[in-house]
């Protein structure tokens, strides 16, 4: 196996961010998500949006290597007030150090080789390092492979759920919610 490493996206990675994320949802989220919103991702306008998303500096953007090829990436920030409130609205006491893990992606083709973890990991560090207490994901309930990787890093299903109109199909999301620090991580 080549030599796997993290490091954070910059510009110029937007392409490749937009490429991976566009062909692992059309590859693995085609039962999550309507025909409709897979054939209308637009590899431009998505590599636009991740240009700004790496430039701005509002979230961080980690990417997964190994060797030459980019092959995953996490983005993650301070989570929103909207993203931690309890279903009734209310905030956890933690809500000004809980960071919202708002995409995880690894192109299937280079799955179960580690990269998940890394990046998860690296990210909690980062975070923890600034005072961050614990993370949030929101994962569609039809996803049993990255619930299953939430699971086996020590997060859990907090109760939270919601549904999101996915281009005229609902779409359930579950909030997980767990540790920065994680008592394994994939190798």
């Amino acid at each position: 196996m080549a030599e796997a490493d993290v490091r954070e996206a910059v510009a110029s990675d937007a392409a490749e961010i937009a490429r991976i994320q566009v062909e692992t949802w059309q590859t693995g989220y085609a039962e999550i998500l309507s025909p409709a919103v897979l054939a209308g991702l637009d590899s431009a306008e998505v590599e636009q949006e991740w240009r700004e998303a790496v430039t701005s500096g509002a979230a961080t953007v980690l990417l997964a290597i190994e060797g030459h090829w980019t092959v995953g990436f996490c983005v993650a920030g301070p989570a929103p007030e909207s993203e931690v409130a309890a279903a009734d609205g209310s905030l956890p006491d933690d809500t000004s150090t809980t960071v919202l893990v708002s995409s995880l992606l690894v192109e299937p083709r280079w799955g179960r080789r580690g990269h998940a973890g890394r990046l998860l990991g690296t990210m909690g560090r980062r975070f923890a390092a600034h005072g961050a207490t614990r993370g949030i994901a929101w994962v569609p309930e039809s996803d049993s492979a990255s619930l299953s990787f939430y699971r086996a890093a020590g997060w859990s299903p907090d109760g939270t759920v919601r549904t999101l109109d996915a281009g005229g199909r609902p779409l359930r999301e579950m909030r997980l919610t767990g540790p920065l620090e994680f008592e394994f991580e994939h190798h």
